[in-house]
């Protein structure tokens, strides 16, 4: 419970959360977004973002000839007209691939990437503008660092037609928790028979190898009643994978640990 301090009697206070309302999922759950940017708008609203969110040091300049242009537009519709039109373009031709995560930050190769300086982008605004596109928060990356998968080992799309296994042969290198997740080409979880999406330390009926590795299997059809425990069921057609590794060790933070690939087994 988190109330006013004015409301503190010296004793607990309890919420019958029960009675709490609730929301179904919209109907559409798994096959869309929430567009939360209208590139045609952009441009009226962004004086207002530009008022209340203070310039980092160094980005005064920065901010002057963006008012400026803004200024101009507001005395010359021939102006705005454009500003709207390469809010257009920039929204199709550069946010948009950004969806994609193999678009998303750097490569660390077996073809995933990762973005370094999550949760502390700086002037990186290409990498800022890709997480807020692609999956839209992050935790600095000495409490969370990820890692973002498209492709299989041989820079095939990842797909349920197919069939792929994710061998650690050594468990992540984390102080905290380590999870891998599937998510659809929305980049939002596909309901499946298990509820499952993910996989990682809290599961504790995964089955090692007899050499100590440790194989996930990322498909659509279950690989079997004896690997179940170690299933991620994947959606019919395209996802990505999604690595995260909680209170990463140094190895992880120093770029000398990534991810296995996956591996396309038929």
């Amino acid at each position: 419970m988190i109330y006013p301090l004015s409301k503190y009697t010296g004793k607990a206070q309890t919420k019958d959360w029960a009675k709490v309302p609730t929301f179904p999922a919209p109907a559409q759950q798994g096959e869309g977004e929430t567009k939360w940017v209208d590139p045609e708008t952009f441009f009226d609203e962004l004086p207002d973002v530009l008022r209340e969110v203070p310039p980092l040091p160094g980005e005064e300049a920065l901010y002057a000839q963006m008012k400026s242009v803004l200024d101009a537009a507001a005395k010359d519709p021939a102006i705005k007209d454009e500003l709207m039109q390469v809010a257009v373009d920039a929204e199709k031709n550069l946010v948009g691939p950004l969806f994609e995560f193999s678009n998303n930050g750097i490569p660390v190769g077996n073809g995933w990437t990762t973005a370094p300086n999550g949760g502390r982008f700086g002037y990186d605004y290409a990498t800022r503008t890709a997480v807020s596109r692609s999956n839209m928060y992050v935790n600095r990356p000495e409490e969370t660092r990820y890692f973002y998968l498209d492709v299989d080992g041989k820079g095939g799309r990842l797909n349920g037609a197919n069939h792929y296994t994710v061998t650690y042969k050594k468990l992540p290198p984390v102080n905290g928790f380590w999870s891998l997740t599937v998510y659809n080409e929305h980049h939002l979880f596909e309901p499946n028979s298990l509820n499952r999406y993910s996989l990682g330390t809290k599961n504790k009926s995964l089955r090692h190898n007899a050499n100590g590795s440790l194989t996930l299997y990322v498909q659509n059809e279950s690989p079997g009643p004896d690997k179940e425990s170690n299933w991620i069921p994947a959606p019919k057609g395209d996802f990505s994978l999604y690595q995260r590794t909680y209170w990463p060790k140094a190895e992880v933070l120093e770029g000398k640990w990534t991810p296995p690939s996956a591996e396309k087994v038929n």
